[in-house]
């Protein structure tokens, strides 16, 4: 049983009758690792602890600058200089005091990292670069953790959830290569800030859907794309490479491996 004060100050989502008070219990007892405290990272922090998801590790070696301030909504313009995780840890506390948060200032190493995601339920990746998100693919593969995935930069933005229950793509069968060719990073492109907090809304209400109903109601191995300019989306299926390093065919797997190794 909640409550009463459990249950008032959800009452809003227990009224859903997707969600109940067995829905908002799964939640108050779930436990997501979020890796990075960017601007995907702030919206979808902020709204899971809203939820009252029970327990956050919140993992970014970082500190916060003033140009962060424009999509990173978590930060107040106090916090510059400041860690981010520590930030980030007391203005989730100051929203919902009875969330259990613990911050990593620093990045994980492949030891750590599979660590994290064995002690979680679900985790989102909200890193800023292609071979954090190749790590974390590999290790939510193996472990059939799900990953919620997201990006942005310009006016676009992309978000997929991968259920590794399944048989379809990771994110390697969406991104086969370890580095991008260009430079895109918001320093050198730029991004608007809204974009960002769109792309990390739709990670934590993906995330709000396993942790409450037990099941992804979205699509998985879809990749949504958005167009910030146009307000439009477009959805892509994600199939599986049998060449994948991660999720393909064994001796497929095998075979990149060699020719990775020569």
């Amino acid at each position: 049983m909640l409550s009463d004060q459990t249950f008032s100050r959800y009452s809003r989502q227990i009224a859903l009758s997707e969600i109940g008070e067995q829905g908002q219990k799964r939640l108050l007892n779930a436990h997501v690792l979020i890796i990075g405290c960017g601007g995907l990272g702030s919206a979808a922090a902020l709204y899971l602890a809203g939820a009252g998801v029970g327990r956050m590790v919140l993992v970014d070696d970082d500190t916060i600058e003033s140009n962060n301030l424009h999509r990173q909504v978590v930060y107040r313009s106090k916090d510059v200089g400041r860690s981010k995780t520590k930030a980030m840890a007391d203005q989730l506390t100051a929203l919902n005091g009875d969330v259990q948060l613990r911050g990593l200032n620093h990045r994980l190493d492949d030891t750590q990292l599979s660590m994290e995601v064995m002690l979680a339920d679900i985790v989102l990746d909200c890193s800023d670069n292609i071979e954090t998100r190749h790590l974390i693919n590999q290790v939510c593969y193996k472990q059939k953790t799900p990953l919620i995935s997201a990006a942005a930069i310009g006016w676009q933005g992309q978000f997929a959830v991968f259920d590794y229950s399944d048989t379809n793509g990771c994110y390697r069968c969406l991104y086969p290569f370890d580095q991008l060719n260009h430079d895109t990073n918001c320093q050198s492109m730029g991004v608007v800030g809204a974009v960002v907090g769109i792309l990390g809304n739709y990670q934590a209400l993906a995330a709000l859907q396993m942790l409450a109903l037990d099941e992804f109601i979205v699509a998985t191995s879809q990749l949504h794309l958005f167009d910030g300019k146009t307000m439009s989306w477009q959805t892509v299926a994600i199939s599986r490479d049998s060449f994948c390093s991660v999720c393909g065919n064994l001796d497929n797997r095998l075979q990149v491996m060699d020719e990775e190794m020569q």
